[in-house]
């Protein structure tokens, strides 16, 4: 699969994340039928952050709740604040009750290659 049809199948499921909820690279690797990617789901959403999409990129975290993305949004402190928002707490660039936030991605939905 290339890079570019891997990236889209990411954002395909970043624009389904709901509001209020989070996912983690991994999920989304799962997902997509490429469970050991979650790595490239990493650069697929660092990319998008130059694309004129509207996608909510500031929903997606590391496995334990870590907003490890907050680097490549533009402004400091602005995916913790998107978050807030949203009604999540966030402590030390973590998520508070982690698990109750969480939104696991269908598997199976068409998104695999």
């Amino acid at each position: 699969m290339a890079n570019s049809d891997f990236f889209e199948k990411v954002y395909e499921v970043v624009a389904l994340i709901p509001e209020g909820k989070v996912t983690s690279y991994g999920a989304i690797a799962k997902a997509i039928g490429a469970a050991k990617s979650s790595r490239t789901v990493g650069y697929a959403m660092n990319a998008c952050v130059k694309l004129d999409r509207d996608l909510p990129a500031h929903r997606v975290v590391n496995r334990n709740g870590v907003l490890t993305g907050k680097h490549h949004f533009p402004g400091q402190g602005v995916m913790q604040k998107l978050l807030e928002e949203e009604g999540l707490k966030i402590e030390n660039d973590q998520i508070k009750n982690f698990k109750n936030h969480f939104w696991q991605p269908p598997i199976n939905q068409g998104f695999e290659s």
